[in-house]
């Protein structure tokens, strides 16, 4: 047996964890507050139960996906009464009438595709409640309340009544949050615990909150539950406990007899690695972590973190790093990843690209949960995309992410489909991003969509230029085109000279940068972070301007810190609050965009613009009136990111 072959194995033998019993080691980690909520309407709970039911009937074994908070922050919907300040005594998800309905419809949906169902436990903490009036990070400065004594004893009979509850809805388990700046991380922590009671200072008390809860938790459900944690390994941190001090937490917390599992992660909810980790890290890359966690337990361990692809996942399993491997976006991105991957079917499975914006695009812009390479994820409710009623023929110009995307699609809807590149390869500025090492599962992705159209039987034609003569005589019942953007250029006075350049065509291969780089930054997403990722890379001295007040405001906390830090140790300089308005020779005029403050730059060699796009909608004007049905889409539509782009191609795909 092929040596790939013998490892994916490892990933489908079962495995008891407590009372339930996995047919294979593979679990979904919880983001059940991304995919909706649950404890909205029925039609609300019912599209989250279709997610859920999807990937179990898919094959995953475990699905840990019902999020109970505790206190997201003082005003919105937690789950107890977490203190007496005005405003922070709320009750939540596990005291709503809805509750026992809507948490029976999720534990039914994953029962009867035949996997295991728990429920996560979650209270953020420093929204306001800590142990200590102290800070845990260095991006939030908002002190917290110190949690009295008796608000701690009444959070630990909240924890056991909310644990009664989800046994008495049919929920298999529960598992603690005790990581990512929970409330009971930071009391294990010695730099977030300063107490000088019973609930901290040295180890033992420190630990005394939460062997409390699993107690009280134990003696209101019985033996019959099965009870875990979700811990960092390391806190990486200069004060806080190291791997040695989170293995002996972890033991401690085995030897109460209460506890199942070990789930074992890594980051926080700001920095680098945040514990969603971006693309910039290495899959599984905290996995040596978690075993050496597995050699000091008895009990099952857990590892969830850049696990993208089964193959990644057999091979922690493999290595004797973790019994169980959690997976979440690998499963956004391709629903059928399980049984593609029992099937050998393993070039059909759609890579993850670990942007992110699955996250990013709901925290940050409030845009519904959907996945960049995959549009029908957060669609289960609606099942796929229905046959054509038609089959009509099709000419889609432009194969970067929204015309693949829309030439896919539409085949598999049954139309003929002939895409036009004029590029010799697929991609797009996809194509051009994946020359930074971070973006290297972007020409994975790009592979795939290329077997995906010659499965389909689409014509793939590279290196065609299309006119709008071109089109028309080709002779097509729908056209689309999706022909991206061309670099803006931001029209400053002296950008015309022959040392300023564009960052893609730097990237490309078609410009030269010298090697002291100002970098000007007028996009608000990962564009100008790439393009000097790039350009340190090739050791060059880099500064970037941005007119924006922050860098980068629409790429989210969970994925920013990862490209800052890569660039900051790189000695890459960031300016902010600053537009460029004059450019000469030997120096760059600069003014403050509140105040109008005047400011300078020097010692350059060389000005890149990395300024986002504008619109190549030539085509698309010419072409109205001589194309029975004409769309646009994608970046030619507007420049935006791959998410709009796929979903975008989606929605066009539904009304042909």
């Amino acid at each position: 047996m092929p040596e790939a072959a013998a490892s994916l194995e490892q990933l489908f033998q079962p495995i008891q964890i407590g009372t339930m019993r996995l047919r294979n080691r593979v679990m979904m980690p919880p983001h059940g507050g991304i995919v909706g909520n649950l404890w909205g309407s029925r039609s609300d709970a019912e599209k989250v139960a279709a997610y859920w039911g999807s990937r179990a009937r898919d094959g995953v074994a475990w699905i840990d996906g019902m999020n109970g908070w505790l206190n997201k922050n003082i005003t919105s919907p937690g789950f107890l009464n977490a203190g007496s300040g005005a405003g922070s005594s709320i009750h939540g998800v596990f005291r709503l009438p809805c509750f026992m309905d809507h948490a029976r419809m999720y534990a039914d949906a994953v029962h009867e595709a035949g996997a295991c169902v728990t429920a996560h436990f979650t209270l953020q903490g420093g929204l306001p409640h800590s142990p200590s009036a102290r800070l845990a990070n260095f991006t939030n400065n908002l002190v917290p309340h110190a949690l009295t004594a008796g608000e701690i004893r009444g959070l630990v009979e909240e924890y056991a009544f909310s644990a009664g509850r989800v046994k008495a809805a049919g929920i298999d388990g529960v598992e603690l949050h005790a990581n990512h700046e929970d409330v009971l991380q930071l009391f294990m922590s010695p730099e977030t615990n300063r107490r000088d009671d019973e609930y901290g200072g040295d180890f033992d008390r420190r630990l005394r909150f939460i062997k409390e809860i699993f107690a009280a938790i134990r003696s209101e459900v019985g033996q019959d539950f099965t009870l875990g944690i979700r811990m960092n390994m390391d806190e990486f941190t200069k004060d806080g406990y190291d791997v040695e001090g989170g293995i002996a937490i972890a033991k401690a917390l085995e030897a109460t007899g209460h506890i199942d599992f070990f789930h074992g992660v890594v980051g926080n909810n700001w920095g680098a690695p945040s514990y969603i980790q971006a693309h910039h890290y290495d899959r599984a890359q905290w996995s040596s972590l978690a075993g050496r966690y597995k050699a000091a337990l008895s009990i099952p361990v857990i590892y969830t973190g850049r696990i993208n692809d089964a193959l990644t996942g057999a091979k922690v399993i493999a290595e004797g790093h973790a019994d169980v491997v959690g997976m979440a976006r690998a499963m956004f991105a391709e629903p059928n990843m399980v049984s593609k991957t029992r099937a050998g079917k393993t070039d059909e499975i759609r890579p993850c690209i670990g942007c992110n914006d699955c996250l990013h695009t709901l925290i940050v812009e409030a845009m519904p949960f959907g996945c960049s390479v995959n549009p029908q994820t957060g669609h289960e409710a609606e099942g796929p995309l229905p046959p054509a009623d038609t089959r009509r023929r099709v000419l889609v110009v432009g194969a970067g992410p929204a015309g693949l995307e829309l030439a896919a699609l539409l085949a598999e809807r049954g139309h003929e489909v002939t895409v036009w590149e004029q590029g010799d390869a697929i991609g797009g500025q996809m194509r051009t991003a994946a020359n930074v090492p971070e973006n290297r599962a972007y020409s994975d992705f790009l592979d795939f969509q290329e077997r995906r159209l010659q499965r389909l039987g689409v014509t793939l034609a590279c290196g065609t230029t299309a006119t709008a003569d071109t089109i028309q005589a080709f002779g097509a019942d729908v056209v689309a085109l999706a022909t991206g953007a061309t670099p803006r250029d931001p029209e400053i006075i002296g950008g015309d000279q022959p040392f300023v350049v564009q960052g893609r065509e730097v990237m490309a291969g078609r410009a030269a940068a010298g090697d002291r780089v100002v970098l000007i930054a007028m996009e608000d997403h990962m564009q100008p972070l790439t393009v000097a990722s790039y350009l340190a890379e090739q050791g060059k001295q880099v500064r970037i301007i941005y007119q924006t007040p922050g860098i980068a405001p629409l790429v989210g906390k969970y994925s920013i810190g990862a490209p800052l830090a890569k660039l900051t140790a790189k000695g890459v300089e960031v300016r902010v609050m600053e537009r460029v308005v004059e450019i000469t020779e030997d120096r760059l005029v600069t003014r403050n965009v509140y105040s109008g403050a005047e400011a300078e730059v020097t010692d350059f060699d060389s000005v890149v613009l990395a300024c986002g796009g504008r619109a190549e909608d030539r085509l698309f004007h010419e072409l109205q009136g001589r194309i029975p049905e004409l769309h646009i889409l994608g970046d030619a539509y507007a420049p935006r990111r791959i998410w709009h782009a796929t979903r975008q191609a989606r929605a066009l795909a539904l009304t042909i």
